[in-house]
């Protein structure tokens, strides 16, 4: 979830979205994203629009302002977290 909010700070259609995803290293299903890409637009994060592009209708997925404002949320937990786990693990030897 948290990548694709991030993702949608730019406005992507889903093969876009999915393409943009996997060229950042993380790989995921057309049966994993577009549920999610609802349930986040049910939730209020994502706003959609459906346009005409090369003669086809796209819905066009961006954050809205409250996902805007959760996104950064996360980021923070995400951050926190990672420092966290970085002191926990300092000392492993692998």
């Amino acid at each position: 979830m948290l990548a694709v909010l991030g993702q949608l700070r730019s406005e992507h259609y889903g093969y876009t979205l999915r393409k943009a995803l996997a060229d950042s290293g993380l790989e995921i299903e057309e049966s994993t994203l577009y549920p999610l890409l609802r349930r986040l637009e049910t939730q209020g994060l994502l706003v959609s629009e459906w346009r005409e592009e090369d003669k086809r209708n796209k819905r066009f997925y961006r954050l809205s302002d409250e996902g805007t404002v959760i996104l950064s949320r996360l980021v923070e937990e995400w951050r926190s977290l990672g420092e966290s786990l970085d002191r926990i693990l300092r000392e492993v030897r692998v």
